[in-house]
């Protein structure tokens, strides 16, 4: 089974999906693998593994290790056209649709094609959307793009609304990692609404109350990361059954 149809599932069975960031510059490939295992124990429903910007030299034998380490999907969250490998289950191949920079608009994705193509590895088709959240984050700054503003939903529901037009997959409303505040839930609920794609939301969550609203928001996916490498690892994965258990609706 695909790795997308297996990502419809979750959402069709749970109503909405708990995911988990990766950041394989973060952290070695024993620590990222051990704590995969542990988040797969208390529901995570799956990983998203990537960064904004490598500075460590152990992308492959993280994600190799994380994959052996678990069952559930793994999929490749790049920040460049070089974050790709036979080792994930997949990978989103992101349009930043809400900026107007062609290298992450087209260029990116011309430069990863090829390799995408002779690995065999499964491509998911994202429409990347960056959404204001107060403070300036990494994929703010390295993207060289202004993210659309939080309190103009209609704006956030036309860009959301091409890319499926465009043959999108999937709609990502970013707020950036670390960021201030998350993606509004007004917009979250205009944007599931109006497109007939599902829809991830990620960016400054801190909270299972926040993330529980996201779900009833209308959300298909909550990803949170940055929040969970700020705490110990007993209080990690204590919050990420938390955060499991409140997103998923059914």
């Amino acid at each position: 089974m695909k790795t997308y149809q297996k990502l419809l599932n979750i959402k069709k069975a749970k109503g909405c999906g708990f995911l988990v960031l990766l950041d394989p510059d973060r952290n070695s490939p024993k620590a990222l693998a051990d704590f995969a295992r542990g988040c797969e124990k208390v529901g995570v429903d799956g990983f998203l593994f990537g960064s904004s910007i490598m500075v460590a030299n152990h992308f492959e034998s993280s994600l190799l290790a994380v994959k052996k380490a678990v069952k559930k999907p793994v999929i490749i969250f790049p920040g460049s056209s070089s974050m790709v490998s036979s080792h994930a289950d997949a990978i989103l191949f992101l349009s930043m649709i809400s900026g107007r920079n062609p290298n992450l608009l087209i260029g990116e994705h011309v430069k990863a094609a090829p390799a995408i193509k002779m690995i065999g590895l499964e491509v998911i088709p994202t429409a990347y959307m960056l959404i204001e959240s107060g403070a300036l984050t990494s994929v703010s700054y390295i993207s060289d793009t202004f993210p659309i503003p939080r309190h103009k939903s209609d704006i956030a529901c036309a860009h959301a609304l091409a890319g499926q037009y465009l043959g999108m997959k999937l709609v990502y409303l970013e707020a950036g990692s670390g960021a201030e505040k998350p993606v509004p839930l007004e917009m979250v609920q205009k944007v599931s609404r109006y497109v007939d794609i599902p829809v991830i939301v990620g960016g400054g969550i801190k909270n299972t109350t926040y993330a529980k609203k996201l779900a009833t928001a209308g959300a298909s996916f909550v990803v949170v990361g940055n929040f969970l490498e700020l705490t110990t690892k007993k209080q990690t994965l204590d919050n990420v059954k938390g955060f499991a258990r409140a997103v998923h609706s059914k």
